[in-house]
């Protein structure tokens, strides 16, 4: 919706599908540490495999992140210095900023809901199991956590137009920042 309205939205998570492309380095290196056993039959990254693999493997969580969040922090930065001369509005939507320790922002927006709504549309709406989507949710950080880095906060409870109407109301706040 941000977007709708004039920003430029640098993507976290689709920087990192891009990076994790089939001949990508990263694609690479993730094969390298995890094996075949990640790799579709298409030559694709299996993602619910290496879920699988480093969900309950701090060590090879950890690889994974050293192999990914370098690359996408790199690509997130060359993003922002090709708009660093421009006026446009930029958004950087990372779902894990708390836990990157990210403090370069002219403000933080926080999309929020209560655990049990969000575990319910991810079982709806992204077929997740509820006990892994609870499950990944507590490896995150926390709600509070998130809401004390919050700068505005976009109560995301309600219907779709009170959606709307708190991005309205984002984006006036922004365009005052």
């Amino acid at each position: 919706m941000l977007q709708e309205r004039g920003a430029i939205v640098v993507d976290a998570d689709a920087i990192t599908r891009e990076l994790q492309e089939p001949g990508t380095p990263v694609f690479d290196r993730i094969v390298e540490r995890f094996g075949d056993e990640v790799v579709g039959p298409a030559g694709e990254l299996d993602r619910p495999a290496l879920a699988a693999v480093v969900f309950d493997d701090a060590e090879a969580l950890a690889d994974l992140t050293g192999i990914v969040h370098p690359a996408v922090g790199e690509e997130v930065t060359r993003r922002l210095v090709e708009q660093s001369t421009t006026d446009h509005v930029v958004v950087l939507d990372i779902p894990l900023l708390v836990e990157s320790g990210r403090t370069d922002t002219a403000g933080t927006i926080v999309v929020d809901v209560d655990e049990d709504l969000a575990v319910r549309r991810l079982v709806e709406h992204r077929g997740f199991e509820e006990a892994d989507a609870r499950a990944r949710m507590r490896r995150q950080a926390s709600r509070e956590d998130r809401l004390a880095v919050a700068d505005f906060v976009i109560d995301n409870r309600g219907t779709q137009q009170d959606l709307v109407d708190q991005v309205d109301r984002c984006w006036d706040w922004i365009q005052g920042l």
